[in-house]
């Protein structure tokens, strides 16, 4: 009898190990990102309870991107794919009937009040790079340049992680909320330094139209030769025309864009006189090393390269 009984709590004992050992070391989520930023906000909310991988890496540009067997491998492995949506990864629909995937696709602007996109210089095939055809006006892509939008992008990450996992869901929602504080801050820094620039020079170019939501959140006016995409080359007419603008002084400095060929943006600097500013980061973030590593980083470059190039204009 005693024997049995032993042996039945050692059985327990073994049991009840086995099973903490399984819970402390459960395999985390296989998530997918589709490009930096993404996969930034999903390790701030996800921490170590995910894996994540990046489809479209660093100083990558999502909109002409084209995907590799890896990428499809990551797809088909996975449990939770974060994407942008509002036609940002032009590959995507392809990389999912590629991989067969039978992941958990999460669009993270939904809820986002999306803006609409005028073009004021690109021409009407810039628009057709974003999804639609035919010239008509459609909305900008580049949510996650509002601060405002990229609370709502952690709260779709933290409401997909708590969906796949509900074991983390509290951790996911704890983190959520610390990094939206930082958020919070970050969001006054970016509204201060856009205030200390006079009205009179708060017009900048950049290579394509990434910024929409920056300047409808802080009061910045971007012009640009591209259209929301680089998947097309503007027009010779269009490239006069804002040569022509600047040169009547409504712009204030001009920038480069991590993403883009610098070499559009340098002949416009060469016709107009008007100095390179910096480099301003807009679709994806700069490499661990660079100045631009996380959302946060970038914002801050950002506000640097327009205060530097502004202020001092």
């Amino acid at each position: 009898m005693l024997k049995s009984f032993r042996a039945a709590l050692a059985l327990s004992v073994i049991t009840l190990s086995a099973f903490a050992t399984s819970s402390a070391f459960a395999a985390p989520l296989k998530v997918v990102a589709s490009f930096t930023v993404i996969a930034d906000f999903a390790k701030n909310v996800g921490g170590d309870r995910v894996n994540i991988t990046t489809i479209v890496g660093p100083d990558g540009d999502a909109h002409v991107y084209e995907p590799t067997p890896a990428d499809a491998v990551a797809m088909a492995g996975a449990d939770v794919v974060l994407v942008n949506g509002l036609h940002f990864e032009g590959f995507l629909q392809r990389l999912v009937d590629t991989s067969a995937t039978k992941a958990t696709i999460v669009t993270l602007s939904k809820g986002v009040t999306p803006i609409a996109f005028k073009p004021e210089f690109a021409d009407a095939d810039a628009a057709e790079g974003a999804g639609t055809g035919g010239g008509k006006t459609v909305n900008d892509p580049h949510a996650f340049q509002s601060i405002a939008n990229a609370k709502i992008y952690l709260k779709n990450i933290a409401d997909a992680f708590c969906a796949a996992d509900s074991a983390g869901c509290d951790s996911y929602k704890a983190n959520a909320a610390a990094y939206t504080q930082k958020l919070g801050a970050l969001e006054g820094e970016v509204t201060t330094a856009i205030q200390a620039i006079p009205e009179a020079k708060r017009v900048v170019i950049t290579s394509h139209d990434a910024f929409g939501y920056f300047e409808h959140a802080y009061g910045l006016t971007f012009l640009a030769p591209q259209g929301i995409s680089t998947d097309s080359e503007p027009s010779a007419a269009d490239v006069a025309k804002l040569v022509n603008q600047v040169k009547q002084d409504k712009a204030a400095a001009i920038f480069i864009e991590n993403i883009t060929n610098p070499r559009l943006i340098e002949q416009i600097a060469s016709e107009t006189g008007i100095k390179v500013g910096g480099t301003l980061y807009s679709d994806a973030l700069s490499p661990p090393d660079g100045p631009a590593s996380t959302y946060i980083d970038m914002m801050h470059n950002n506000i640097e390269q327009f205060k530097g190039a502004l202020l001092g204009s």
